[in-house]
């Protein structure tokens, strides 16, 4: 996979939604809104734009509006929108899928690790969105490369991930998204203990010019890149590691990783960002080879969507879903308590 096909898939979680902001003309007739939209939007369906205004994802002058409202000269018009249809084949697969709850309108997947979410360029079959297309015979823009999807997680993070089933789901929880209303919890395994034990990194992410395959923070008052805000706090110390619980304000590519490394603190195994090497030294004997056995145990970055809580797209009720940790993920876990009781 060449350098440029491997940035294709560095998309954050806004790439997902397709925005748009317009400010109606001093000489703009009375219209519907639909219909207005559907003058300003290429590639798209009255239908959808209605789908759309139903779910939240059109908003006037800040308020939620039915189809039939009719836009006035210099009205603000804001939305937010499921990425539109593009040409692709995806193949539907027979892959085994760990789902945990499911109904007509969403399904949750619980994600291994090393599985791919999407197909994009060297992975167009085996992903998790094969084996839903599998799973569900018909997904929200089954056209697309990514039917159904609202979020994602890298290949090598596991955990859970929702899934849209009907194109109001998809819509709803685009929103959902877009607001920064999911509650998102992440687990993770660091390299030394983050001096405060618990706070928010807040700083403008962007493709490193180093490295173009990770992302990097930028200093304080950048105007470059996007906003990127996680809480953190420190649930467990191990002297040269800790168990570190995340929580997404905002959905960067790579945001969990990047913020672990600003702070100096990367995660165990993520080679990407410096974690498959020693970072933190140790008076134990033997501390190389443990070091080694802990990169066995868990060969990939030691990350772990671990929670997810958002509003039903139609019973409006508020679920709030759970993943136990992987078997790599425990055995670490396990592997360094027992040697704080040596």
């Amino acid at each position: 996979m060449s350098i440029d096909q491997e940035i294709d898939q560095l998309e954050s979680e806004d790439d997902l939604f397709e925005h748009y902001n317009f400010v109606v003309d001093k000489g703009q007739q009375l219209m519907r809104i639909d219909l207005y939209l559907l003058l300003k939007i290429s590639n798209t369906s009255r239908s959808r734009i209605q789908t759309g205004i139903l779910a939240g994802s059109v908003r006037v002058n800040g308020s939620l509006i039915k189809s039939n409202y009719k836009v006035k000269p210099l009205d603000s018009i804001t939305v937010s929108f499921a990425q539109p249809p593009r040409d692709a084949e995806v193949l539907a697969e027979d892959i085994a899928l760990d789902i945990i709850y499911e109904d007509k309108d969403i399904l949750l997947v619980n994600k291994s690790p090393g599985m791919v979410v999407h197909p994009a360029h060297g992975n167009w079959n085996g992903t998790l969105v094969n084996g839903l297309l599998y799973h569900c015979q018909q997904l929200p823009g089954s056209t697309v490369i990514r039917p159904g999807l609202v979020h994602r997680i890298d290949k090598d993070t596991s955990g859970l991930l929702v899934v849209a089933k009907s194109e109001f789901a998809l819509s709803h929880l685009a929103k959902q998204f877009y607001d920064h209303t999911i509650e998102r919890t992440y687990y993770a395994i660091l390299w030394g203990v983050p001096k405060e034990l618990k706070g928010t990194l807040r700083g403008n992410i962007t493709r490193s010019p180093k490295d173009r395959k990770i992302m990097t923070i930028l200093p304080e008052g950048s105007v470059d890149g996007k906003l990127a805000i996680t809480h953190y706090e420190v649930i467990e110390t191990f002297g040269f590691c800790s168990l570190v619980k995340f929580n997404l304000e905002t959905g960067r590519t790579h945001q969990i990783r990047a913020h672990a490394q600003s702070m100096g603190h990367p995660l165990i195994s993520d080679a990407s960002y410096g974690g498959d090497k020693i970072r933190f030294m140790s008076t134990m004997s033997n501390f190389k080879q443990f070091v080694d056995n802990m990169f066995k145990t868990c060969p990939r970055q030691a990350l772990h969507a671990y929670s997810l809580g958002f509003e039903h797209p139609t019973s409006h009720e508020w679920l709030q879903f759970t993943s136990p940790y992987p078997e790599d993920f425990n055995l670490l876990l396990e592997k360094l308590r027992n040697l704080i009781k040596i």
